[in-house]
């Protein structure tokens, strides 16, 4: 009986840091902090190969097989050079959106 009620202990309190997850929004969508924060690296690593890059960064981005698959529909819809930049903008200052300091954060 000891056991299971650690079990289920265990259990509930992974339900509740997986429920618990940060978001950012933009406009209608929202997306994990943590794919967000992946976003970045990916954006800064495609500047930092090629910092005159004729095409658009998104257009790079998009084509990486890393990228979170939450943002494979905004690049499908081509949104992503509008969408990208204000994704990363919500989260550029010291990681505020993990205090909820941001209005594009949600899930605190």
């Amino acid at each position: 009986m000891k056991y299971l009620f650690s079990a289920i202990s265990l259990l509930v309190l992974v339900w509740w840091e997986v429920s618990q997850a940060v978001y950012v929004k933009d406009g209608n969508s929202s997306f994990q902090l943590e794919a967000v924060k992946k976003l970045k690296q990916l954006h800064e690593m495609v500047r930092t190969r090629s910092p005159h890059l004729v095409i658009s960064s998104s257009d790079v981005i998009c084509t990486q097989n890393d990228l979170p698959a939450e943002f494979r529909e905004v690049c499908n819809q081509g949104e992503a050079p509008q969408v990208f930049p204000r994704l990363m903008q919500a989260i550029e200052e010291l990681d505020l959106c993990e205090i909820c300091f941001s209005k594009a954060c949600a899930g605190c």
